[in-house]
């Protein structure tokens, strides 16, 4: 009877002391969280974590997943398990200021009209045609929403990126404005060099569209206030006082995207004065050494891999080493800015690079190839003939950065206010500083990347580069908060099976090899047979003596042979993945419990082992 009062109690007691750790974990340990995966893939940065403290009123989050009708599609189904996750992983550090809702809009429902009304894509990927939604809309206390409108598993390197941009959006939903300094005609007007009125540059009205854009010239000697984005295009002959100005705002927190150029080929007033003995440069010299920048505005760089086919005058096409057109290769995968863009077109590209003993931060956004030269800018400005480049390039075998992006600690250019500014106060340095460096303003002009016809009076463009994405996408990046800015690309979720890949690379060479010899020896008979053909006698007959005949048959069961070989590679490289496979499955469904288990025996007997001492010892006190 005592025994069963005391097991009875011993289960009350463990049942309390569960439903308690149950409580204290769900009250208390909610938000402790322990991420084992290599990148850190469901944990956020602590650019998120930033974003998140500084919501002002609460957000709510619709995940819309078409769970039903993916029930087949085990990669998407995980890939929406991932996003939900480091969803729920938002939801639990905003401290009650993100309300996550899962939504599973199923065909003719409520939950469909409501992802279409928020504008998100559904993708003809189901059984039958049948609709998929995987998207996020978000909305505030003001009824403002943004979307997501596809999770695209292909830019999962971004996705807490995107996550982290549309609720910053949401709690700063102030419009951007940028101001653009610059004395180029890009807004358009009266060409000098034909009297008709040109259009302004398709960069330019794609900003205006997204953004509240002020354009100033050189004259100005001040930043405006509640600039968020300072846009500056070929500067030339600022005045000390619009330079000190730009100091103080980039060294106050503001973000800067400066457009430089060692030859501007797009300033009409400088087309019609010719070539320019000492070229068409930019120069920010005193600023870009402050920042830890060296822009080299006294040479031009020709890139042999990269250079575009232009059309000459006599209406042949050959390559200008001067025009470059940069691929992904030359552009940063890793960064949200040029990650996703295919091509950028430019023209006599002044290079970059970071002095040495600077403290700011440097990352390069634009590289050319490695197969570059770098010309005088008054021998490129006076040579016409993209031939002659051809003839006076040397390659240097290196690569060379083209745009970089800059942060980080930076100093201050001057010591004291210039006389004629109204502040007094000077700012010496910063350890928040976020400028973009490009080293070309010819890339902004529409015809290096935009394709302008008439549609029935209305002017369309087609590009056919990625410049204005590559604009559209820092003044973006750089009009979010610094924890935004700071977030970079992360890791994927899952990972490729590095050994099953090695074990296929390998028996694929050996397949390819007997390929090879097969291959040959298919030529040497083709050879052979034809041979053959030219030995004919009366009525068109074919004759071949038994050596050759001899000879082709030893072909064949060679033919047979090689393919009996083939066969065995492709099987024997079958066998190694299914034998790693079953490897695999063995660890993970029989040893690592095995190994578990174990491990408890042993500590159960480690805790029973002292109660039966402690119980001897005490029996032989009693005896004494």
């Amino acid at each position: 009877m005592k025994h069963k009062l005391t097991s009875s109690l011993n289960l009350f007691l463990l049942v309390v002391v569960f439903v308690s750790l149950a409580f204290v974990n769900n009250q208390l340990l909610s938000s402790a969280r322990l991420d084992l995966t290599e990148n850190q893939v469901y944990s956020l940065s602590q650019g998120s974590k930033q974003v998140l403290q500084d919501i002002d009123e609460p957000i709510n989050l619709y995940f819309f997943f078409s769970d039903k009708a993916s029930k087949n599609m085990t990669s998407l189904r995980n890939y929406a398990n991932r996003v939900e996750s480091l969803l729920s992983e938002y939801e639990t550090l905003a401290s009650g200021k993100i309300k996550l809702n899962i939504v599973d809009p199923e065909a003719f429902s409520e939950q469909e009209d409501q992802a279409d009304q928020f504008g998100l894509t559904a993708a003809n990927i189901g059984a039958a045609g049948e609709a998929i939604y995987m998207g996020l809309a978000a909305t505030n206390a003001l009824d403002e929403h943004k979307v997501i409108p596809f999770f695209d598993p292909q830019k999962e390197s971004f996705l807490e990126y995107e996550i982290s941009k549309l609720i910053y959006q949401l709690s700063e939903p102030d419009p951007v404005k940028i101001t653009l300094i610059t004395d180029l005609a890009i807004k358009g007007g009266q060409n000098p060099m034909t009297g008709q009125v040109d259009p302004p540059w398709t960069f330019l009205t794609h900003l205006e569209q997204l953004y509240n854009v002020e354009q100033l010239g050189s004259e100005t000697i001040e930043v405006p206030e509640n600039t968020d984005v300072l846009l500056i295009v070929h500067p030339k002959e600022f005045s000390e006082q619009l330079l000190f100005a730009i100091d103080q705002y980039a060294l106050s927190g503001g973000k800067v995207l400066v457009f430089l150029d060692a030859h501007n080929e797009s300033d009409q007033m400088a087309m019609m004065a010719g070539p320019m003995p000492e070229g068409n440069s930019s120069n920010m010299e005193p600023l870009l050494s402050a920042w830890g920048v060296k822009f080299d505005n006294e040479q031009v760089l020709l890139d042999a891999m990269a250079g575009l086919d232009i059309r000459t005058q006599n209406g042949g096409v050959t390559r200008h080493f001067g025009f470059v057109g940069l691929t992904t290769e030359q552009l940063d995968r890793e960064d949200v800015v040029t990650a996703n863009l295919e091509v950028i077109n430019g023209a006599s590209f002044g290079v970059l690079s970071q002095l040495e003993g600077a403290q700011s931060t440097w990352s390069p956004l634009i590289q050319s190839t490695s197969n570059t030269d770098l010309m005088d800018v008054t021998t490129y400005a006076m040579t016409q003939n993209p031939e002659e480049l051809a003839k006076a390039y040397q390659s240097q075998n290196k690569a060379f950065v083209l745009a970089s992006r800059i942060s980080g600690q930076a100093k201050s250019a001057f010591d004291k206010a210039p006389e004629g500014t109204e502040s007094t106060d000077i700012i010496s340095s910063t350890d928040n500083l976020n400028v973009v460096l490009v080293g070309d303003t010819d890339m902004l002009a529409d015809r290096f990347w935009v394709q302008q016809s008439n549609f029935f009076g209305q002017t369309i463009s087609t590009p056919f580069a990625n410049n204005g994405d590559f604009v559209t996408n820092v003044a973006e990046n750089l009009s979010g908060s610094d924890a935004l800015i700071s977030i970079r690309s992360r890791g994927t979720f899952s990972r490729s099976f590095n050994k099953v890949d090695e074990l296929t690379v390998v028996a694929e060479q050996k397949f390819r090899d007997q390929e090879q010899i097969l291959q040959r020896q298919l030529e040497e008979t083709e050879q052979q047979l034809l041979q053959l053909q030219n030995q004919q006698v009366e009525g068109g007959a074919l004759v071949i003596s038994p050596q050759q005949q001899l000879a082709i048959d030893e072909f064949m069961q060679q033919k047979i042979t090689i393919r009996k070989s083939l066969r065995d590679v492709r099987h024997q490289l079958d066998k190694d993945i299914e034998s790693l496979g079953n490897g695999l499955k063995l660890i993970n469904i029989a040893l690592a419990p095995l190994v578990l288990t174990l491990l408890l025996v042993l500590l159960r007997g480690i805790f029973r082992t002292k109660p039966r001492k402690i119980a001897e010892v005490s029996n032989e006190a009693s005896v004494l």
